[in-house]
């Protein structure tokens, strides 16, 4: 059995994608984190739930997955196709394919 609980306290502090599933298994959003204990974990702090979409979003996750990556460049992109691909209900940006993240390379 999942308990939301126990697993928060199991995530690392690494980088990584998080996917945020619904009772029937849909994923309802997927996000990005430079360290996803504190990412993930902020989900549920009751200061962090004061936006109604948030709030929303929490009362329907019963369960969640994580990838762990190598950094946050991989996390943008791997983020970006799971958004395209899975098309969560709370994530709007990404969504629609009418634009798309780029990493702009300089010298500095």
């Amino acid at each position: 059995m999942f308990v939301i609980e126990e697993e928060l306290n199991k995530l690392p502090k690494k980088p990584g994608v998080y996917q945020m599933k619904d009772k029937d298994g849909e994923v309802i959003y997927v996000g990005k984190a430079k360290n996803l204990y504190n990412r993930v974990r902020s989900y549920f702090r009751k200061d962090s739930q004061k936006d109604p979409k948030v709030k929303a979003m929490v009362k329907r996750i019963v369960s969640f997955e994580y990838i762990i990556v190598g950094n946050e460049v991989e996390a943008l992109i791997l983020e970006s196709n799971f958004i395209k691909e899975k098309k969560p209900h709370y994530n709007i940006l990404l969504r629609d394919d009418k634009s798309y993240p780029y990493i702009q390379i300089t010298n500095e």
